[in-house]
């Protein structure tokens, strides 16, 4: 109010900074439409002129470099041979202009392309609009394989759901990835280092965490503090996941899982299930993160049909592709063998 009293333009700057500021962002949503529009255009028509034209190994590549020279000298940047490669592939991938989605920058689409198996494809593109990735989210997420490392654990059905829908969270385990690349932390996979410097680290980059954890999480409370028979306990990270309305508890542990650890968190579960849990609210989901676990571990210290609490490890640098895609496959593999040793009718051997 007293803003108002000494300044009395102020009021209504602010009014007309707000209408420009929208104005200004649609506008460059519709010259970013525009572009991408564009874009696909001139890719459908270098599609039908190599159909049209003679039928040898160089005859694209002496196209392509001819139409770059012209087009950048007549209208500068944008036009370089890679770049209208791009749209010829742009084109190709997306042969119907009404799936563009607005949402998406040129930039967006150019790395969509780097992804071969359509599916997965489809599912980045999901994401980057339900989830308004950046670019350079975009980048990470495609980098770290997050469409296998969630279908992992999917049927077909799952997989192709994925595809068209993107990640849905329905259930508790749909909150879960495993591993969780934790690269932006800073730390060093090789370097000795405590639980509390990995806390500190996650705190400190909280909102990369949150893109790695997924969809609807809220920041609660960190060394959250329970007292039982007058003990105190402490865990490590707290969050609530509107989608699935549950709190999320994190544990951090620093080397192989052992079951004492998933004990001490279906403790910490309970505890939340019985004295923070709402009547409206469903029932809490742990999440032990560690550096290893072994599958057997967890699969005998845990209830069948488990759905609170979960293992997952922790990677803290960005993995290749390849070293990704063989660990996704190795898990794979561990998932086959365990349905075949319980046999059809989920019995042991």
């Amino acid at each position: 109010m007293s803003d108002l009293i000494h300044d009395p333009v102020l009021g209504l700057y602010r009014q007309v900074r707000a209408v420009l500021t929208q104005a200004r962002a649609r506008a460059w949503q519709a010259v970013n439409s525009e572009m991408v529009t564009c874009y696909w255009e001139v890719g459908r028509l270098m599609v039908e002129d190599e159909q049209r034209g003679e039928v040898r190994a160089d005859y694209g590549k002496r196209i392509v470099r001819d139409l770059s020279a012209r087009l950048t000298a007549e209208f500068g940047a944008g036009f370089d041979k890679s770049n209208l490669w791009n749209m010829r592939a742009f084109f190709l991938a997306y042969p119907k202009v009404d799936a563009l989605r607005r949402e998406l920058t040129w930039t967006h689409y150019r790395l969509l392309l780097r992804v071969e198996k359509p599916e997965a494809r489809a599912f980045y593109e999901a994401e980057a609009v339900n989830a308004r990735w950046s670019t350079r989210e975009l980048e990470r997420q495609m980098s770290s394989l997050l469409f296998e490392r969630l279908a992992l654990s999917r049927d077909k059905a799952g997989v192709m759901a994925l595809a068209t829908k993107g990640h849905e969270i329905q259930e508790p385990a749909d909150l879960v990835k495993d591993p969780y690349v934790l690269e932006f932390t800073g730390l060093r996979q090789d370097e000795h280092f405590r639980e509390k410097d990995l806390e500190t680290a996650l705190i400190d980059k909280l909102q990369r965490f949150l893109l790695e954890l997924g969809k609807g999480f809220a920041f609660m409370a960190r060394q959250q503090r329970i007292t039982l028979d007058g003990r105190h306990f402490y865990i490590d990270l707290v969050f609530y996941n509107r989608l699935t309305r549950s709190f999320v508890l994190i544990d951090l542990k620093m080397g192989d899982l052992a079951h004492q650890d998933l004990g001490q968190m279906q403790m910490y579960v309970n505890y939340y299930q019985r004295e923070l849990t709402g009547v409206d609210e469903n029932p809490p989901i742990g999440i032990v993160l560690c550096a290893d676990k072994s599958e057997a571990v967890v699969r005998y210290t845990l209830p069948e049909g488990n759905q609170q609490i979960f293992a997952s490890r922790y990677k803290l640098y960005l993995p290749s592709e390849e070293e990704l895609a063989a660990e996704i496959l190795r898990e794979r593999d561990l998932i086959a063998l365990e349905a075949q040793l319980k046999g059809p009718e989920g019995g042991g051997g």
